[in-house]
């Protein structure tokens, strides 16, 4: 087991940790030793004050944080495999932070979340980096700290830049320091990019009377163009469900009709709905479901169903696109 160091440090750092306002640093490592300098104590002060940990990190690191803990330590820390619960970056605010947080309502939670590692795609960093900013709107004024590790030496130096707009606080071998660059409301106006489809996507347009039953026809088109590019199974009933929530979303609050595109790319069958819609909240899709509360919650099944989720929207409309593996390849 790693020894744990005196309470308020990692290794000599000092971490903003006691209970409050939310606070949600970057951790910066360099290398297995240093990740555990960074993880391990911040673990172990949250259990010695009795504080419920959860940490989701990927698989590699999640053993190297199990072992360092040792079995005992281990049993008393909610582990979660980042690259299976995050695997969508929109799903990570309601089906982890929140999932965990929420369960313990009036007391100081620490999170470790690492929803950025080497291998995350192109296509994937854009997502990953809106989570990291909506973090910060998430848990804001909430009892909690989130830390959140990146490998400077394997993450391209961008992803590093753009984890100070994202941290208020930053956490690295020098000590603990105060972003300069934290801006959460520029990145999220720059993540929020039109998504323009490939010029062969397949299109169909509904509502406004087109046709009749528009859900049973756009679920059909759907199912059926991914059917014929390899998806089968609770996939396809997945990708059947999501693609009538959004266009229901369209008949309902997007001006009553929609644009559905589909198409296949790398592995992956992706569609998206296009309306004449407006999200203004940032966190639509991102609450966890409400028992009570009435009224859609498509954006939020297509954050939990899908394996990608990118959204553009504006003034002029909404871009919903939504990216399924096919047989488990991305």
């Amino acid at each position: 087991m790693v020894a744990s160091e005196p309470e308020g440090s990692i290794s000599g750092r000092s971490l903003p940790h006691t209970p409050g306002p939310f606070e949600h640093p970057a951790l910066f490592y360099r290398g297995a030793d240093d990740y555990l300098r960074g993880t391990v104590p911040f673990i172990l002060e949250g259990l010695a004050a009795e504080e419920p940990v959860a940490v989701a990190v990927p698989r590699g690191n999640l053993n190297l944080i199990r072992e360092a803990l040792g079995e005992r330590a281990a049993a008393e820390v909610r582990l979660l495999d980042m690259g299976e619960a995050g695997r969508n970056p929109g799903r990570i605010i309601p089906s982890v932070l929140r999932a965990f947080a929420d369960l313990h309502p009036g007391t100081h939670v620490r999170i470790i979340g690492e929803p950025i590692w080497p291998g995350r795609s192109a296509t994937e960093y854009p997502a990953c980096l809106q989570h990291e900013a909506l973090i910060n709107l998430a848990f804001a004024g909430r009892d909690a700290t989130i830390l959140c590790p990146y490998d400077v030496e394997r993450l391209d130096p961008v992803v590093i830049k753009d984890a100070e707009e994202t941290h208020p606080v930053i956490v690295d071998a020098s000590g603990t320091r105060t972003s300069s660059r934290y801006e959460v409301d520029h990145v999220l106006r720059e993540c929020n990019q039109p998504l323009p489809p490939p010029e062969d996507a397949a299109t169909m347009r509904y509502g406004h009377d087109l046709h009749p039953d528009p859900l049973t026809r756009v679920r059909d088109f759907a199912a059926e163009y991914a059917a014929r590019s390899g998806l089968s199974g609770d996939r396809l009933d997945d990708l059947r469900l999501v693609a009538s929530e959004l266009a229901a979303n369209s008949l309902d609050h997007g001006g009553g009709s929609g644009v559905l595109r589909i198409w296949r790319e790398d592995g992956r069958v992706v569609f998206d709905i296009g309306d004449a819609g407006h999200i203004t909240d940032p966190l639509a899709g991102r609450h966890p479901a409400d028992t009570h509360q009435l009224g859609s919650r498509g954006l939020l099944v297509t954050h939990l169903l899908g394996d990608l989720v990118r959204v553009h929207t504006g003034p002029a409309g909404t871009t919903t696109r939504v990216y399924f593996d096919v047989n488990g390849d991305a």
